[in-house]
């Protein structure tokens, strides 16, 4: 029996990342392989007809690529770190319908998948928790959730898309918490400059009536910029669309490699890893 999605704002959001990695799995078959949204695309019961129209465009199909260099891109950080604290949290902020935490699993990590009640509603239904891992209901913004993390074998953080939407004091604040509540662990998101983020941000922007998208998280030269929120953070970063890989694959045209530097380059769209002092 098919899952049946509403269309509805928040089931959508879900849905239509999980529809791009589908596509970067068929397109990019070298470069990205996401089993569980090609699984779960099966499973769902939703009129996918706008969204397989619009994949035949150019713009969309860079975009899947973007969306496939940043899974991957966060999936190299959780495991670099999860080499050196095989028994550590993997911390899935903002989840939605990602399997990230599952796909870097180690035999031994423990594995958190973070978003808003009626997301973790959903999930539950298509993805429920496996072994040593949980999905818990939360706001991000509210710190009750750092309780619920046992970080004693050190602790890995990821979101994916999700510090667009966050006013940067509130970034600050969660970054500053987040550094008393687990020292030695890390943090990895990707972010981009006011120019990007303002392209991002244009069309729920509008719909929410908000007016100064300035407020909104932007990052240019994440070292110099974040390094001052708190003398504990180790602040580095990495271009996110070829920062990880050169993306000298034949399924990616020398147009999409041009794009890619713009975007790397002109747009700072990068993969921001913050370390949170004390414990190596």
């Amino acid at each position: 029996m098919k899952y049946k999605i509403e269309k509805n704002t928040v089931q959508e959001t879900l849905i239509l990342p999980l529809y791009s990695r589908k596509l970067c799995t068929e397109l990019y078959p070298n470069l990205y392989q996401d089993e569980t949204a090609v699984h779960l695309i099966d499973q769902i019961d939703y009129d996918f007809s706008e969204a397989e129209k619009n994949s035949r465009s150019l713009m969309q199909r860079f975009g899947a690529l973007e969306v496939a260099m940043r899974q991957n891109d966060l999936a190299f950080e959780v495991r670099a770190y999860l080499k050196n604290h095989p028994c550590a949290a993997v911390v899935n902020l903002g989840c939605g319908l990602d399997n990230t935490g599952r796909a870097c699993n180690n035999g031994r990590c423990k594995i958190y998948n973070l978003d808003f009640p009626d997301v973790i509603a959903l999930r539950q239904q298509l993805l429920p928790a496996g072994e040593r891992e949980q999905n818990i209901p939360c706001d991000l913004k509210d710190p009750a959730w750092f309780a619920k993390i046992d970080a004693s074998g050190g602790a890995v953080f990821f979101a994916s898309g999700v510090f667009y939407y966050f006013l940067t004091q509130q970034v600050k604040a969660l970054v500053q918490g987040m550094a008393d509540a687990f020292p030695g662990g890390v943090l990895v998101f990707d972010a981009a400059n006011r120019t990007a983020v303002k392209m991002i941000a244009k069309t729920w922007l509008r719909t929410a009536k908000i007016k100064d998208v300035g407020a909104y998280f932007a990052v240019s030269d994440a070292k110099s910029e974040l390094s001052p929120w708190d003398n504990r953070l180790q602040v580095s970063s990495r271009g996110y669309m070829m920062g990880y890989n050169d993306l000298k694959d034949p399924s990616v045209s020398g147009f999409f490699r041009f794009l890619a530097k713009v975007g790397d380059n002109g747009m700072k769209m990068q993969i921001v890893k913050i370390g949170f002092g004390d414990r190596q």
